[in-house]
C-alpha cells in the first residue's frame, strides 16, 4: 500500500483550507440569495474540474510519467482508486441531496437561506468524516475481520434501502426532531439567516438551527454507509479521505443542480441500493477473490446510468403532500426579533 508522504498531506490540507476560505468569502459577499441553475452548474463544473486536476497531479506525483514500470503501475492504480471512490461518494451523495431537499421543504426553508445551511453542514461533514476514516483505517489495519463486518453492513443497508425506496419518512414523528423539541425553545418563524432569535424577550433557536442539526444527523447516517463503501475500493487512508473530501466539497453546488430533478430520477435509490450490495459483496469476498477496481468503477457507473435512464422512461408513482413543521407554541401574532 502506498505511504502518503508528509508533503502530500500538507498540500492536500492547504488546498482544502484555501477552498473553504474562498467559499466562505464568496458566500459572505453574495449574501442570502437564491442559487440559480446556471450558478449551480458553473460551481459543479468547477469542483469536478478541480477534482480531476487533483487526480492528475496525484498520478504525476506518483510517477505516472516516469520510465519505471512499477511507479507507472502504482500511479495508475491510485488514480483509478481515487476516481472510483469519488464516483461512489458522489453517487451516494445523491440520496443525501434528496433528503436535504425533503428537510428544506418540510421546514419551509426559503431558497435564499439554503446555501448557508449547506455550507455549515459541509464543514461538519468534513470534520466528522476525517475522524471516521482514520478510525476505520486503524480498525482494518489492526483487525482484518472488520472488513467482513463492513461488508455485511453494506449488504444489509442496500437491501434496506431497496425496500425503503420511494417512501418518504415521517419527519413529524422523527425521534431526533422530538428530542430537539423537548430540549429547545424553537421560534415560530425564521429570522433571516440567524440561528437564534428573541420572541417576547425569550431567546429561542430558529427553525434554521433545527435544520442545521438535522442535516448533521443525516450526514452521520450517510457517512456510516459511504465510508465503508470506499474502504471496499481501497484501504489507503489518503485515497479514502481525498476522494471523500473532494466529493463533499462539491455537494452544495450539486444540491442546487439536482434539487429540481429529484422526481425525474425516482428510481435512483434502487440503483444506489444495488451499488451498496455489490460493494458489500466485494468486501465479503476480499480473501477469496479481489475484484479489480476497474470492475467496481464500471459496475457502479452502469447501474447508476441504467436506473437514471429507466427513471426517465418509467413514470413515478403519485406521492402525497408533505407535512409542515409542528413548531412548538406557534402563534400568528408572535414575530421573531433578531438577536
Amino acid at each position: 500500500m502506498m505511504e502518503a508522504t508528509p508533503m502530500m498531506w500538507v498540500l492536500f490540507a492547504a488546498f482544502v483550507v484555501t477552498a473553504l476560505v474562498v467559499d466562505f468569502v464568496t458566500l459572505d459577499r453574495q449574501g442570502a440569495h437564491t442559487v440559480s441553475m446556471r450558478e449551480a452548474g458553473l460551481w459543479s463544473a468547477v469542483w469536478v474540474a478541480v477534482s480531476l486536476a487533483f487526480v492528475g497531479w496525484l498520478w504525476w506525483y506518483l510517477g505516472g510519467t516516469s520510465g519505471e514500470a512499477a511507479r507507472q503501475e502504482l500511479a495508475a492504480d491510485k488514480a483509478l482508486e481515487f476516481v472510483t471512490g469519488y464516483l461512489v461518494e458522489k453517487a451516494l451523495a445523491v440520496d443525501n441531496i434528496f433528503v436535504f431537499l425533503m428537510l428544506f421543504t418540510f421546514f419551509g426553508v426559503p431558497p435564499a437561506f439554503q446555501k448557508r445551511v449547506l455550507m455549515i453542514g459541509i464543514l461538519g461533514a468534513l470534520v466528522l468524516r476525517a475522524g471516521m476514516i482514520f478510525a476505520g483505517a486503524w480498525l482494518i489495519e489492526q483487525f482484518h475481520w472488520t472488513m467482513y463486518v463492513f461488508g455485511a453492513f453494506l449488504v444489509f443497508t442496500g437491501i434496506k434501502m431497496w425496500w425503503a425506496a420511494g417512501q418518504e419518512p415521517d419527519l413529524a414523528s422523527n425521534p431526533v426532531l422530538r428530542w430537539i423539541n423537548r430540549r429547545m425553545k424553537v421560534a415560530p418563524g425564521f429570522d433571516g439567516e440567524r440561528l437564534f432569535t428573541h420572541v417576547d424577550g425569550v431567546r429561542m433557536a430558529t427553525p434554521l438551527l433545527v435544520v442545521v442539526l438535522l442535516i448533521g444527523v443525516v450526514d452521520v447516517i450517510f457517512a456510516v454507509d459511504s465510508i465503508p463503501a470506499i474502504f471496499a475500493i481501497t484501504t489507503d487512508p489518503f485515497i479514502v479521505l481525498t476522494s471523500n473530501v473532494f466529493a463533499i466539497l462539491g455537494l452544495r453546488a450539486m444540491y442546487f443542480l439536482l434539487a429540481g430533478m429529484h422526481e425525474r430520477f425516482h428510481l435512483l435509490s434502487y440503483g444506489l441500493a444495488i451499488v451498496l450490495v455489490l460493494i458489500g459483496a466485494k468486501m465479503l469476498l476480499i480473501d477469496i477473490y479481489k475484484v479489480p477496481v476497474g470492475w467496481s468503477l464500471g459496475l457502479t457507473f452502469a447501474v447508476l446510468a441504467t436506473t437514471m435512464v429507466l427513471s426517465l422512461r418509467i413514470a413515478p408513482k403519485g406521492q402525497g403532500p408533505r407535512g409542515a413543521y409542528p413548531f412548538p407554541g406557534k402563534k400568528k401574532d408572535r414575530q421573531p426579533r433578531g438577536g
